[in-house]
């Protein structure tokens, strides 16, 4: 049977199900344990098992866990989170020519229907993007590998095209709240950067674009569950952890060859993404322009986000130090990046002239002037709903950056997200 006609069925086959209440069982083959959960683990009566971010041991704790709660469930709000990994192990069947009998035993739950409704609307599930790339770069299984890369990649790169602020908006927002999935997040956001600066100011041709973004996704595949362990270190790098540090980069390299990596650009913009190089831009390799790129929005990106050790610097602080280049001159790399992402990125938050706290939702004219939507009123009070300022009028200019941790509003992003996807301003590139 064609995975087409199977996928047809299985939607089919799920009205037959009736879970209680709210809920919908996800099977224990499905959790990946050793990684933060992307939802609440439930009984069958919705008494919550494991909170959301939870990291479950071992498999014989989560067979005890389901026995206990007499299965696993989840909300079905939450079912968007866990559907790929579902679909993903479905398809792996049908390519492997398994059996119908086989297909069949694999368990249905509402969260197929939600993963057809999310790619019928075409919305970005970010959570579930970041869970995607958290995978991908811990579990780097040579069979499957390429495929997943360049999936995510090119989900990436179409959401960055169609709502470049929203997906800014997103990864600067991930970035700055979560400190479980940071090294999957931290490569997201650079090459989105990246791609951004290459495409609307460096004016580089698709090839090398995509070159970059790959290499951005892939930069630290040496050092990613040592990264996600040092976000949450309060001590300096041991001997040992620093070693890995300053190995990664060609670790990444060699372990892109051996997953079938065969472009010598991609491979040496890995290699050489730690490699302090200033000068112009034109009279480098593509593969060290490339390098350069990814080295000055790792740098940005890198000061935007939270670590136990460290509070993070404001996102105008960040974008002056990848800016300047070691002799102090202006980066032709960095200054690419400023004008593609803006001084106040999406996502981040500054304070007005009239004393209101907002958010950015949308790169302005020139890097100083975003659209904004304002969350705390001058009095210090939530707003009903958020308001929108253009901050290239004088009385709504910003003042400042503010710091992620001294806003106290909580954030939907499925509230703000469409406010980035208004009708763009005609940007001078």
């Amino acid at each position: 049977m064609p995975a087409q006609d199977w996928l047809r069925f299985a939607d089919l086959t799920m009205h037959n199900c009736h879970p209680p209440m709210h809920l919908v069982p996800v099977s224990v083959e499905s959790i990946r344990i050793n990684q933060p959960l992307p939802f609440p683990l439930m009984d069958k009566h919705g008494v919550l098992l494991a909170k959301r971010s939870f990291v479950i041991d071992s498999r014989a704790d989560l067979a005890a866990m389901a026995q206990r709660g007499g299965g696993l469930y989840i909300d079905v709000e939450d079912s968007e989170a866990h559907h790929r990994a579902y679909v993903e192990s479905l398809h792996k069947l049908v390519r492997a020519n398994k059996s119908l009998g086989e297909i069949a035993n694999a368990q249905i739950t509402a969260d197929m229907l939600a993963a057809r409704n999310a790619q019928e609307n075409d919305r970005p599930d970010w959570l579930d993007l970041q869970m995607q790339a958290n995978t991908l770069l811990r579990d780097s299984n040579a069979a499957q590998f390429m495929e997943r890369l360049l999936r995510l990649n090119d989900q990436l790169g179409r959401h960055s095209r169609r709502n470049p602020d929203g997906t800014l908006f997103a990864l600067v927002h991930l970035s700055a709240t979560e400190v479980h999935m940071y090294s999957a997040t931290h490569s997201m956001l650079v090459s989105v950067m990246c791609g951004l600066a290459a495409r609307e100011v460096l004016k580089w041709p698709e090839e090398r674009e995509t070159q970059l973004c790959r290499a951005a996704l892939t930069m630290n595949l040496g050092m990613t569950v040592l990264q996600d362990q040092l976000n949450r270190q309060l001590e300096a790098p041991t001997l040992a952890q620093r070693k890995i540090i300053d190995a990664h980069a060609a670790r990444s390299a060699e372990i892109l060859a051996e997953m079938g990596v065969d472009d010598l650009v991609w491979l040496e913009a890995v290699m050489s993404h730690h490699t302090q190089m200033p000068g112009p831009l034109q009279s480098r390799t593509p593969a060290q322009q490339i390098a350069r790129l990814i080295q000055r929005a790792d740098m940005f990106a890198a000061r935007l986000a939270p670590r136990a050790s460290r509070t993070p610097i404001s996102p105008a602080a960040a974008m002056q130090a990848c800016y300047f280049d070691e002799n102090r001159h202006v980066d032709e790399g960095g200054a690419a990046l400023i004008k593609a992402v803006g001084i106040y990125q999406p996502g981040t938050f500054v304070r007005l002239a009239t004393d209101e706290i907002a958010v950015v939702v949308k790169r302005g004219l020139n890097t100083s002037t975003p659209r904004v939507a304002v969350l705390v009123s001058r009095s210090g009070m939530p707003t009903m709903e958020p308001t929108i300022r253009e901050t290239s009028t004088r009385d709504y200019r910003i003042v400042a950056s503010v710091p992620h941790r001294e806003v106290k509003v909580q954030v939907n992003m499925e509230r703000l997200l469409p406010l980035t996807a208004a009708p763009a301003s005609d940007r001078p590139w």
